[in-house]
C-alpha cells in the first residue's frame, strides 16, 4: 500500500513500480484511492481511472494541482533503481521523470495538508500520452466541468523544479506528391512521386524556426519532417509519396494561423491537416503564479511541447507547468528523477499552500 505520511522517496519509488502504461492504470489508481480516502479533509469523486480529491473549507479562492498516471510502456527500466549520477541521488525507471515524481508529491501534499490557505482540487488522470480524446482532464472537463472550476492551476510537469509557463501548440500535417507508375526499366514512361518530394524537404530544411518573445519568455518553434512514405516495390516508380510535418508553434498563434502560415511555406502541394491543437500563453502575470515563482526561488521559463495546461486556458483558467524531472530525459531509456528535486518541489508547493 502506498504510503503518502511517510518517507518522499520511498513513496515515489513505490508509485514508480506501480506499473501504469496508458489505459492500464486501474491499479495505481485504486492505490492512490485508497490512500485518499482516509483523509476526512477531502471529499473524493472517481470516474474511470480519474479522482479527484477536494477540500471544502469555505475558502473564498481554489487552486487545482492535476498530474496524469500513466507513462509509455517501460524498455528495460522497470523496477526502479536508486542510484547515484554525477553525484547525485536519483531514482532511475519509467515514468519516475514523466510524471510520477510530480505525482508522489501531489499524493504527498494531497493527504497533508489538511488547512491550506486555499481550498484545493487534487485531479489524479488517465490518458495522457496518447490520443487527446481519450485524455482523462479533457474527459472531466467534458463531464465534470464543475471538478475543474477554480482561480489558478498547477500541473505537475516535469520541469526541474522550476516554474515553466504555457506551452506550445502543435500541428501535424501530410504533405503528398503524385506522380504515375511505371516498370523501373522503362522509366521513362512513369513520373517519380518520391523525386517530387525534394523540393518539399528543401522547403523545411531552409525554413527558419521563429524565436518568439510571449509576456516575457522566450519560445523557439519547430518545423520538422517526422514521418516518410512512398514507393510500392523494387521494381516500381513510385506514384505516391508523403512527408508529415510537425509544427510547434509559439502561444502567440492560434491554430488557424499556424496552419496559414504552413500552407503558404508549402504552396502548391497538398497538405491535409491530421491533428492541431493550440498552446497557451504563460499566465505569468496572475498574483498566484507570481508568488509561486518567487516561491521557486528561480525565474521561470516556457515550456517546449504541448501540455495540459493548454486545456485549463481554454477553460479560462490561468495555469503553469511545475513539477520535479528533468524533461529531456522523459521517456528515455535513462528516465530518473533527482530526489532532491522531488523534496525541493514537496517544500515549495508547501509553503506556497501554507
Amino acid at each position: 500500500m502506498l504510503d503518502p505520511s511517510g518517507d518522499l522517496a520511498d513513496l515515489l519509488q513505490a508509485i514508480v513500480d506501480i506499473e501504469s502504461v496508458s489505459g492500464q492504470e486501474t491499479a495505481l489508481a485504486d492505490q492512490i484511492e485508497a490512500a485518499l480516502r482516509p483523509c476526512r479533509h477531502l471529499h473524493l469523486t472517481r470516474q474511470g481511472n480519474n479522482i479527484c480529491a477536494r477540500t471544502e473549507l469555505g475558502r473564498p479562492q481554489r487552486v487545482v494541482i492535476a498530474g496524469h498516471l500513466d507513462t509509455v510502456p517501460p524498455a528495460g527500466n522497470l523496477p526502479s533503481r536508486r542510484l547515484q549520477r554525477d553525484g547525485r541521488a536519483v531514482l532511475a525507471g519509467r515514468g519516475s521523470v514523466d510524471m510520477k515524481g510530480g505525482l508522489a508529491v501531489q499524493l504527498a501534499l494531497a493527504v497533508q495538508m489538511a488547512e491550506p490557505r486555499w481550498d484545493l482540487s487534487w485531479i489524479f488522470y488517465d490518458n495522457e500520452e496518447v490520443d487527446a480524446a481519450k485524455n482523462g482532464l479533457g474527459r472531466l472537463a467534458l463531464s465534470r466541468p464543475d471538478l475543474l472550476r477554480a482561480d489558478f492551476a498547477i500541473l505537475m510537469e516535469p520541469t526541474a523544479s522550476l516554474v515553466e509557463g504555457g506551452c506550445q501548440g502543435s500541428l501535424r500535417a501530410w504533405v503528398a506528391t503524385t506522380g504515375r507508375a511505371a516498370h523501373a526499366a522503362r522509366s521513362w514512361l512513369g513520373h517519380n512521386a518520391i523525386h517530387d518530394m525534394a523540393e518539399v524537404l528543401d522547403r523545411l530544411r531552409d525554413y527558419r524556426p521563429d524565436r518568439v518573445l510571449v509576456d516575457g519568455l522566450e519560445y523557439r518553434e519547430g518545423l520538422n519532417a517526422v514521418t516518410i512514405e512512398g514507393g510500392l516495390a523494387g521494381n516500381v516508380v513510385p506514384d505516391r509519396c508523403r512527408v508529415q510535418v510537425n509544427y510547434r508553434f509559439s502561444p502567440d498563434k492560434s491554430p488557424d494561423q499556424a496552419e496559414a502560415r504552413l500552407r503558404a511555406l508549402l504552396a502548391g502541394y497538398e497538405v491535409v491537416v491530421v491533428d492541431r491543437a493550440a498552446g497557451a500563453r504563460p499566465g505569468l502575470d496572475t498574483p498566484w503564479a507570481a508568488q509561486l515563482v518567487a516561491a521557486s526561488g528561480r525565474p521561470a521559463r516556457p515550456k517546449y511541447g504541448w501540455t495540459d495546461v493548454a486545456r485549463f486556458a481554454a477553460l479560462g483558467l490561468p495555469a503553469v507547468n511545475y513539477g520535479p524531472g528533468d524533461p529531456n530525459l522523459a521517456h528515455t531509456v535513462e528516465e530518473a528523477v533527482e530526489l532532491d528535486q522531488v523534496s525541493t518541489c514537496h517544500s515549495v508547493l508547501a509553503g506556497w499552500l501554507s
